[in-house]
């Protein structure tokens, strides 16, 4: 069985971190993408329409005719928003570096064509959620402000403070629970701040075929196809990740919470 955690790998180019064949998801598919300064790359979306999501560095990107140039910026993940580029299903895309760059190709099963367009780190929308030991920042870069401009993907970035947990209380979106609970799938793609930290992914579901943890480093990524899955960083660490999802349901989220932890809105 294919494992659900990958370890972080330095690949220049494109890397397939879950391919379009990985048996526990249906929707979505994952790499990241790798390039030195003046280095291009060119693909096709096929059946899933992509959302690149420009990590580190400044590049220009060319989609179904449109190009834009001076994309992104960031030195980091923890500096600042993201700059994002929708490409639609069933188009051809480009990407020229104007400096070292790293960027995520999220991917999603979709049946609807849209138009390219680019979110600015402007446009994203910032949370500050949480309490206690359990303070996020969550950074929505395809959500509400998506509808009507993409098929299914759900996309965004959060930030753990130093010590703390987010996806908490735990919570799930596996559709065990419908019509109220969506069937959505997930992907986590992960940095460390100071790079040599690390943090905690837990998975479990209730009848405890699963129940595992994964120690988070710098550049891992997982997969979600059902069950609770809360984050962690140690302390004196930030931990990053981007995630994105989609399912049968549609775009609307609303995760089911494992009852065991509710208390911990009350305390």
């Amino acid at each position: 069985m294919m494992t659900r955690f990958i370890k972080a790998s330095d690949q220049k180019g494109y890397q397939d971190i879950f391919g379009e064949d990985y048996e526990h998801l249906e929707f979505l598919s994952f790499g990241k993408l790798q390039l030195d300064e003046g280095e291009e790359f060119s693909g096709q979306t096929g059946d899933y329409e992509h959302a690149l999501v420009i990590l580190t560095g400044k590049a220009s990107v060319g989609a179904d005719g449109e190009e834009w140039t001076g994309l992104g910026g960031r030195s980091s993940v923890f500096e600042g928003q993201a700059t994002t580029v929708y490409v639609p299903i069933q188009s051809s895309f480009s990407v020229k570096a104007e400096s070292d760059v790293k960027i995520a190709v999220c991917k999603v099963k979709a049946e609807n064509k849209f138009a390219p367009f680019v979110v600015g780190p402007a446009q994203v929308t910032v949370h500050k959620r949480g309490e206690k030991q359990w303070n996020r920042t969550v950074y929505d870069i395809l959500a509400d402000n998506a509808d009507g401009k993409v098929d299914r993907i759900v996309l965004g970035e959060t930030i753990n403070d130093e010590g703390q947990w987010s996806g908490y209380p735990p919570h799930k979106h596996d559709g065990e629970f419908a019509p109220e609970e969506p069937n959505l799938e997930e992907i986590y793609h992960y940095q460390v701040d100071p790079e040599q930290g690390f943090g905690v992914q837990h998975h479990y579901t209730k009848d405890g075929s699963i129940d595992t943890a994964y120690p988070i480093r710098h550049g891992d990524s997982f997969a979600i196809d059902v069950g609770y899955h809360p984050v962690g960083s140690a302390g004196g660490y930030r931990v990053y990740y981007l995630w994105f999802m989609a399912g049968e349901t549609g775009r609307k989220l609303n995760p089911y919470e494992d009852p065991d932890h509710k208390w911990l809105h009350d305390k």
